[in-house]
């Protein structure tokens, strides 16, 4: 069974990632945060293709879903000013 920490691995393997957050507890269903500035400049869905690309065959062999927010740095960024 896969854990968050592994898919967090798989991931930064592939994809340079200034931050990112990985939860799920059953090992087939997982939740992400992924900031990278491969993401500049590209749509969500070119943005998640991205991510689907990192993690190849394992999304239909180990992982059932994954829930993705991604964002380049400079989104992230604004999107903290706001929170404060």
């Amino acid at each position: 069974m896969l854990s968050a920490s592994q898919l967090e691995g798989y991931i930064r393997q592939g994809l340079a990632c200034d931050y990112i957050q990985v939860s799920g507890d059953d090992g087939i269903h997982f939740e992400a945060v992924i900031v990278s500035p491969a993401f500049e400049g590209k749509s969500m869905v070119q943005q998640h293709q991205l991510v689907y690309g990192t993690l190849g065959d394992r999304m239909r062999a180990e992982i059932h879903a994954l829930s993705m927010k991604t964002y380049a740095p400079q989104k992230w960024q604004e999107l903290k000013e706001m929170e404060k």
